[in-house]
């Protein structure tokens, strides 16, 4: 076959072209610093990349639910200790009233003290988290307890939550619950509320009869408060060692992604070095292929 100088031309062009293209992939893997540049170079490689963004976006997910839900577990255990306090003043008072000794005007200042107790359980009560009603289920956005005076002249809390359970995805098919019922069955704000309402008005009738009694009332709302408290530490253990397991695999979900993605420097360079040479050699054989023009030979 007959090699024209046209078809040396046209190949060296070609090689010239591919090696060019061979730099130019070195030089933007190694600025970049990622070994795939698009889909084409590694399909296999790709997929997987793909897989291990979704679990990491995933991942990131769980711990920021997981930041979110030991927020609202921790202003929850605050409002249930702030009500904690509450009792064992009254429990307090309670005893102190007792004491058949007592001058009406003694007595009063209990009511008084009382009453103040009273204002402070419905604030507790209607305690918020990043703008949502920690203790009226799924009723967040309004608050949950009412001060209503009732025919007597008496004053009652109602709720005005409901039994709504909230809880936090922190893995697959795996939530949580982290909110405590204001009402029956969690805390049971009302209760406490009418348990002091009570002790007041007694206080201020200027009866003796069952003051006692409400020691033992008392010191029930307490046991109930402190189960939730248990209740919502517990949860918080919880939900530290689940971030901590989840911060974890965060870490090898991004060191599996490098490992995938991110390129061997120092075998890029040395190939980056080869390229270039590979490059100048064609130039130099180009040179040599490429016939003298007559001006050459004139000169």
């Amino acid at each position: 076959m007959r090699v024209t100088n046209g078809m040396l031309i046209t190949n060296m062009m070609r090689d010239y072209a591919k090696n060019m293209r061979k730099l130019e992939k070195l030089q933007s893997q190694l600025s970049s610093g990622k070994r795939i540049l698009k889909p084409s170079d590694d399909p296999v490689a790709v997929s997987k990349s793909l897989k291990l963004r979704a679990d990491l976006a995933y991942n990131q997910q769980y711990v920021s639910n997981a930041d979110n839900a030991i927020s609202w577990l921790e202003a929850t255990e605050s409002a249930l200790k702030d009500l904690g306090d509450v009792l064992h003043r009254a429990r307090e008072l309670a005893v102190q009233a007792s004491n058949g000794a007592l001058a009406p005007e003694d007595r009063m200042t209990i009511a008084d003290e009382i009453e103040q107790l009273q204002k402070h359980v419905v604030q507790v009560g209607n305690t918020t988290y990043a703008g949502r009603y920690i203790f009226a289920g799924y009723k967040t956005d309004k608050p949950p307890f009412e001060v209503v005076q009732q025919v007597d002249g008496s004053l009652r809390l109602d709720y005005k939550g409901d039994s709504g359970k909230i809880a936090f995805e922190i893995g697959i098919g795996n939530r949580i619950e982290v909110n405590v019922l204001g009402g029956s069955g969690g805390a049971e704000i009302d209760e406490i509320y009418d348990v002091l309402e009570r002790f007041k008005n007694e206080l201020r009738n200027g009866t003796n009869a069952n003051l006692d009694g409400y020691i033992g009332e008392i010191d029930q709302r307490m046991t109930q408060i402190l189960s939730q408290r248990s209740a919502v530490g517990a949860k918080v253990n919880r939900f530290e060692l689940i971030r901590a397991r989840l911060k974890e695999e965060e870490i090898n979900f991004t060191s599996l992604l490098s490992q995938n993605e991110d390129v061997d420097v120092a075998e890029v360079i040395m190939r980056l070095k080869e390229a270039e040479n590979v490059y100048r050699a064609s130039l130099a054989a180009g040179a040599r292929i490429i016939m003298p023009t007559l001006m050459d030979f004139l000169r």
